[in-house]
């Protein structure tokens, strides 16, 4: 685990002295979050498995006066969560905010045809690193005194689609998951949980779903971003639900 940091900020940047970890914080909706993050004065956990792309964000971060950690972690190694955990709970103590963002696409196909070794990982991805997530983070979200966890979802996984089922299956149980988090924690614990769906968004995973469709006709990733960091900032009530508008 590598560190850049700087002299903590001026001027009352609302997170300031807060810790965020965002998943999948290479690119996309995730490093647009943490880039958010940092402006605000938190400092950033970047996980994801693209050291590169992590670095380069780290840098961005540290050039605009932020502070960031890049951690690279795959979230299907089976340690790989747990040794996170026990990294920040001796460097920091304590985890503010978790953002539960990365997630893999399977193969858009039938059920009938779903390839098993695909949805094994998307599964390992979208479901189990959530919940392994919850179970590593729980303590250290608990010592915050202003826990929040949000969870990146997709309309799929309320509403049936064609061909959408491997992904939509993953993500409805991601969701659930982050739902029943919620209600554990609801009245003996400070942390809140809320689930975002951050509907059409110009990112690699959207690219690969429409591949005839123009990026520049829906939004980019920091209308995302800024929403979930507006949204931390809230008192939102555990269980919180919500979709980012497609208007940009």
């Amino acid at each position: 685990m590598s560190e850049n940091s700087v002299s903590e900020n001026a001027g009352g940047k609302p997170f300031e002295g807060q810790v965020a970890l965002v998943t999948g914080s290479s690119r996309g909706i995730g490093a647009a979050t943490a880039l958010a993050l940092a402006a605000t004065g938190a400092h950033v956990l970047l996980t994801g498995r693209d050291t590169k792309a992590l670095e380069a964000i780290e840098d961005q971060i540290y050039q605009a006066g932020g502070s960031a950690t890049i951690a690279p972690v795959d979230l299907v190694e089976p340690d790989g969560i747990a040794r996170l955990a026990t990294a920040v709970s001796q460097r920091w103590g304590k985890l503010d905010i978790l953002v539960v963002n990365a997630a893999v696409l399977p193969e858009l196909t039938s059920v009938a045809d779903i390839d098993q070794r695909a949805f094994n990982k998307a599964l390992t991805t979208n479901v189990l690193a959530t919940q392994a997530l919850i179970a590593n983070f729980d303590g250290l979200l608990r010592k915050s005194d202003n826990a929040r966890v949000i969870g990146l979802s997709t309309s799929v996984a309320e509403k049936p689609r064609a061909f959408w089922g491997a992904y939509a299956a993953t993500k409805a149980a991601s969701d659930m998951l982050l739902d029943c988090y919620a209600e554990e924690t609801r009245n003996a614990t400070k942390v809140r949980v809320a689930i975002v769906n951050p509907g059409a968004t110009r990112t690699a995973m959207r690219a690969r779903a429409y591949p005839g469709e123009a990026p520049a006709s829906v939004k980019p990733p920091e209308v995302v971003a800024d929403r979930l960091v507006a949204l931390l900032g809230e008192a939102f009530e555990s269980g919180h639900r919500e979709t980012v508008s497609s208007a940009f």
